[in-house]
């Protein structure tokens, strides 16, 4: 009887200094989530790369300086363990780019070409349009339907919150070029995968098809491909295309970190960040260097706290996201680490204000989640009920590799009017929401960072039951 008193004394002793660090857990979560709304570290992070470094495309002197200038960051900011990891990576440089209407009147064409595309011959080409609404239209034509013209597909894409449009409208871009040559068009041009109502074109990685000749592919503005369907109605258009680029398959590209040590786990690491390059016709701001400035300002204000949380908070500024890379090269180097790494996710999608979170499978019904869920709740963020299903293109390779995963979830209403476009600017990037974000962040970091959760130990909640 002495022996089970003893035991429960015990258990009562440690259920109050449990409940003890959970409350001082939470006031220090809070503290954190008001001092990132007041805090201009994101800020001036995200207005010092676009501006001291601007675009920022793979294989260009400006990426090599911003890798440079990663590591001067990490370094100014406190940050430990900082590593520059190379990875091999074919680049891809922009040249001269014009289309014209040739008929049935002339008129400049404003384009941008797809990432990655293959040029014109010098002289450019001359063709006729067959003109598709949709992309499902185009592929529904037969191989060699499109022998000698230059496809054109006018998709639009539909403006979501969450962003959804993206997917589907997009696959024209992805796709589109590799589609349009099997059945024998000599170039292609597609309608911005854009939410605005602008002239100015979006730019975007296309692919490339096994045992496929890929055509040289550009994206017009929006105006300008409403313009080509009332045209295309009328009678036959001809359109000239000039499109000049080169590629290095020999460039390399970096993955650069820097750490916020944890005080009693420092091998189980968070791993967050945003991705460093950018397309070369703006200068990246919400794509992706608010990201950059998010996930380092998060980490530096947990950083500067007295104490460190448990867990080690990782940053990484992914070197290669536009063209693909960085997330196998950072798998690749981080292998044998995998099952130290308890979470991963990444911010890229603008600045503008988090209105959900989607936690690791099974994560709900934990109480780190209810916690969370009142801390974010005065930021107007709620925990959804759905798991997070894929927390960015950057820790693809983590997440395939079992680890789990979240997403803050961004409001893209407007992200995709200025998306992969000369107009992703600095002015585009509302402080007050970049603010909201951070404070998002790291209150929700911090949690993490300071609690003993085992997400990979988590059971998914059971369906619930159709009403």
């Amino acid at each position: 009887m002495l022996m089970y008193r003893r035991l429960l004394a015990a258990s009562a002793v440690f259920a109050l200094l449990s409940g003890a660090a959970h409350a001082q857990d939470v006031r220090t979560a809070e503290a954190l989530r008001d001092k990132a709304l007041l805090d201009r570290t994101a800020w001036d992070i995200t207005e010092d790369l676009t501006t001291s470094i601007g675009p920022r495309v793979v294989g260009s002197p400006a990426m090599e300086r911003a890798k440079d200038w990663g590591v001067a960051k990490f370094k100014a900011l406190g940050f430990t363990n900082i590593k520059v990891e190379e990875f091999a990576k074919p680049s891809w440089t922009r040249g001269e780019e014009s289309a014209q209407l040739v008929a049935p009147y002339p008129m400049k064409l404003d384009i941008v070409g797809l990432g990655r595309t293959v040029p014109t011959p010098p002289a450019g080409i001359e063709a006729e349009v067959a003109l598709f609404r949709t992309y499902a239209e185009m592929i529904a034509a037969p191989e060699g339907a499109l022998k000698g013209k230059i496809a054109v597909i006018t998709q639009p894409m539909v403006r979501a919150q969450d962003g959804s449009g993206y997917g589907v409208a997009g696959i024209s871009r992805r796709l589109g070029p590799t589609e349009a040559a099997k059945r024998g068009a000599v170039a292609l041009l597609i309608r911005s995968v854009s939410t605005s109502d602008s002239t100015v074109p979006h730019t975007g990685v296309t692919g490339f098809g096994e045992g496929v000749v890929t055509i040289p592919a550009a994206a017009i503005g929006v105006p300008e491909a409403e313009q080509l369907e009332r045209l295309a109605k009328k009678g036959p258009l001809r359109i000239k295309l000039k499109l000049a680029s080169t590629t290095d398959p020999n460039d390399v590209a970096w993955n650069i970190s820097g750490d916020i040590k944890g005080s009693e786990k420092p091998d189980e690491v968070i791993v967050i960040g945003g991705h460093l390059d950018s397309w070369d016709v703006g200068t990246g701001a919400l794509d992706d260097a608010t990201g950059i400035g998010i996930t380092t300002a998060a980490a530096k204000l947990i950083g500067d706290l007295p104490k460190h949380p448990k867990r080690t908070i990782r940053v990484v500024m992914w070197g290669s996201e536009e063209s693909g890379g960085s997330s196998d090269a950072y798998i690749a180097a981080h292998k044998d680490e995998v099952s130290k790494i308890v979470l991963a996710g990444e911010s890229d999608s603008g600045a503008d204000r988090i209105y959900a979170l989607n936690l690791p499978a099974g994560a709900t019904s934990h109480p780190l989640a209810t916690t969370a869920a009142n801390v974010l709740a005065p930021l107007k963020i709620y925990v959804s009920r759905q798991p997070a299903t894929h927390g960015g293109a950057d820790i693809a390779g983590l997440e395939q590799a079992g680890v789990p995963s979240f997403a803050l979830e961004q409001d893209a209403s407007r992200y995709f009017d200025y998306h992969h476009t000369a107009d992703d600017t600095l002015n585009k990037v509302d402080p007050l929401q970049l603010a909201q974000n951070v404070a998002a962040w790291t209150s929700l970091i911090y949690l993490v960072a300071d609690s003993d959760i085992d997400f990979r130990a988590l059971k998914p909640a059971a369906a619930s039951a159709a009403h």
